[in-house]
């Protein structure tokens, strides 16, 4: 039985990821030229620091150097956190955005803006903002409702709200 690239590499990655709990989202190996790009995707709960990345990255460079999973090509090694526009495809992705906008293009066929307000192993609940003055509505969404999901990035949501959001992530 043969297994890919992309499976070796994530055997090899996955423990030393998680021995600093955090997640591996990705893994990703793209031609750079003569060389290829290896990105190593995590994340955490907490959001993943630099000195985390910094010390993933030796950790895998260390690691790849003592295999030939990656064969004699160069490449170039990149340990970073996910972006903003990131899909959100895990419980745990929509659990991280929990009090963030998302847009959601639903099964159905419809689409959907609404703020996490929580998260569990079915589905989300969620703030539909009001239209021109009404109130926002509270909405249940399972996740077999959902085919696919990003956080919207807010350039001006009020600081009122963000304080709000702020103090009971503290409580």
């Amino acid at each position: 039985m043969s297994t890919t690239q992309s499976e070796r590499l994530r055997g090899l990655l996955t423990p030393l990821v998680s021995a600093r709990d955090l997640d591996l989202e990705e893994v990703e190996v793209t031609p750079a030229g003569k060389r290829r790009v290896l990105r190593i995707v995590v994340d955490s709960d907490d959001g993943v620091q630099l000195d985390a990345c910094a010390e993933l990255s030796r950790a895998a460079s260390q690691a790849l150097d003592e295999t030939d999973i990656m064969g004699g090509a160069p490449y170039v090694l990149e340990v970073t956190s996910p972006g903003a526009d990131r899909p959100l495809t895990e419980p745990r992705h929509y659990r991280r955005a929990t009090g963030r906008l998302i847009k959601t293009q639903l099964v159905d066929g419809g689409e959907l803006v609404a703020r996490i307000i929580a998260v569990d192993d079915d589905g989300l609940d969620l703030e539909v903002p009001g239209v021109k003055g009404r109130k926002p509505t509270e909405r249940r969404l399972a996740f077999g409702e959902i085919s696919k999901a990003r956080v919207e990035i807010e350039f001006n949501r009020a600081a009122s709200e963000k304080k709000n959001d702020e103090s009971q992530e503290e409580a």
